[in-house]
């Protein structure tokens, strides 16, 4: 127990933080958790944690099996709109309607996977794309304005009280909270798994593991199917959360902000991309705040600064960073204790 605590510290400490935010702010600020800064703080949270998840839904492709998708959104739009038509037309329970999501989801990734797949690199990437602008096109189309909303968008999901955040935001806080934790350990248990040491094999030399005997295209669509489920999962939250689907959840500017939260997390770290959906929600605020429209310009300066300076992303740069130190003071200790003199370090 001891030895994973110490392993785990940070993580318990960030943990612990986001545990106690709520309070935090509430006592600081002399407000109650449901009024003024602790509820748009939570608010804007909950937003985080529904972001982490899909990006690293969306790593688990890029950072830890080397694919490289335009289309991800797809599975994000799937579990937002399945969940809203399922319970508001369809009168589903929630847990029926999430089931479902997972069902479909499966099925969805599976043929993309098996169809798209056989193709590597950029034109992958444009298969993807393909298939998430057909989906986009069919959600936005007055054909099917009845289900859907078509531009406007499918809102007033039905939900229980008890799951309304408008009327308990901090029970949905600690939700979402829960759901990435859960998400997070979940990946983390996959990636440390027999098949994830395959996707690291795939993702580094496609054709040397092809050599040693393993079905690369079986466990491409493995993981193309585990990624879009938990993508289609983290749309649910994001419907339960605004209480509504739009076209926007199927738009390349979602799949643009998934790469871009692994890339300034660091893409293949784990916690790497969901640090960067809290970057990105957080920073995107801030500047919107205080520069108005021009913040994204400002932003797409930072996110340059961020490529050229940290270039594996936070926690990839910081975990380099850190491994040159320790060898350097490793090789010292070596010289040290050998009599060898001064490392040249």
């Amino acid at each position: 127990m001891n030895q994973f605590i110490r392993n785990n510290l940070g993580y318990l400490l960030l943990l612990a933080a986001l545990v106690i935010l709520p309070y935090a702010l509430a006592l600081i600020t002399g407000d109650p958790l449901n009024k003024g800064l602790p509820l748009f703080v939570q608010g804007l949270m909950i937003q985080v944690f529904i972001l982490a998840v899909f990006a690293l839904s969306y790593d688990i492709l890029m950072g830890h099996t080397g694919i490289l998708s335009f289309g991800h959104a797809l599975f994000f739009g799937t579990g937002a709109y399945t969940l809203g038509i399922l319970v508001k037309y369809g009168q589903w329970s929630i847990p029926a309607a999430i089931v479902a999501v997972v069902i479909i989801a499966a099925l969805e990734s599976f043929v993309i996977g098996v169809l798209s797949l056989r193709v590597h690199g950029v034109y992958f990437a444009m298969v993807t794309l393909a298939f998430a602008t057909v989906a986009f096109i069919l959600v936005e189309a007055t054909d099917f304005k009845k289900w859907t909303g078509a531009e406007d968008g499918l809102h007033g999901i039905p939900v229980p009280d008890a799951l309304n955040p408008a009327l308990h935001r901090t029970e949905f806080y600690f939700l979402a909270l829960a759901f990435a934790v859960m998400v997070y350990l979940l990946v983390k248990l996959f990636v440390d798994s027999p098949s994830g040491r395959v996707w690291a094999a795939i993702r580094e030399n496609e054709a040397r593991a092809t050599s040693i005997g393993y079905n690369t295209l079986v466990f491409k669509v493995q993981a193309t199917i585990i990624s879009g489920i938990i993508g289609a999962l983290a749309g649910v939250l994001n419907a339960l959360w605004n209480l509504s689907a739009t076209p926007q959840t199927m738009g390349v500017d979602t799949t643009i902000n998934a790469l871009l939260m692994c890339i300034i997390g660091g893409s293949g770290t784990i916690i790497g991309p969901m640090l960067g959906a809290g970057v990105l929600q957080l920073l995107g605020y801030l500047l919107n705040l205080w520069l108005g429209s021009v913040w994204q310009l400002v932003f797409g300066l930072i996110y340059i600064l961020l490529v050229l300076f940290v270039p594996y992303g936070i926690i990839g740069t910081w975990r380099a960073k850190n491994f040159e130190w320790r060898a350097m003071w490793r090789d010292r200790l070596q010289r040290v204790a050998t009599g060898t003199g001064k490392s040249s370090g």
